[in-house]
């Protein structure tokens, strides 16, 4: 019992790191123009309440971790992981509950490539922090 709980521990914080990680990135981007400059309005405020919600729900999907599925390649294994995300904010997030459109499509064509990448930091992060702790 103490394994698994020292193992789902682990999973939750490699996923907060990456929710972190993923929340500054996607300031950073809005700071700096890059996604209105590109047609997207995603432009986060830095607040805690937004790292907040970033490192709780990177926890929580840092579930996904536990699944073992390509165990080698941080790169490949943070990309699979983070398309669960995706997905849920892509067809759940964005047209149900903030009314932004199927795949957000109301903030710019071009938002679901953003959300892919700023996933994918989510699931790169996780999977290094993962490996890192590992000792591999």
């Amino acid at each position: 019992m103490g394994a698994t709980l020292g193992l789902v521990s682990l999973v939750f914080a490699a996923g907060a790191l990456g929710g972190l990680l993923n929340g500054l990135v996607v300031w950073l981007f809005g700071l700096l123009g890059v996604t209105k400059l590109l047609g997207v309005a995603i432009a986060p405020k830095l607040t805690p309440a937004m790292l907040y919600a970033r490192i709780v729900w990177g926890g929580i999907w840092g579930a996904l971790f536990l699944l073992p599925l390509w165990r080698g390649s941080i790169l490949r294994r943070g990309f699979l992981y983070s398309l669960g995300p995706t997905l849920v904010q892509l067809f759940i997030v964005f047209p149900i509950k903030a009314k932004k459109g199927l795949a957000g499509f109301d903030l710019g064509y071009l938002t679901p490539l953003f959300v892919v990448g700023f996933n994918a930091v989510w699931g790169w992060v996780a999977a290094a922090w993962l490996k890192w702790s590992a000792g591999k």
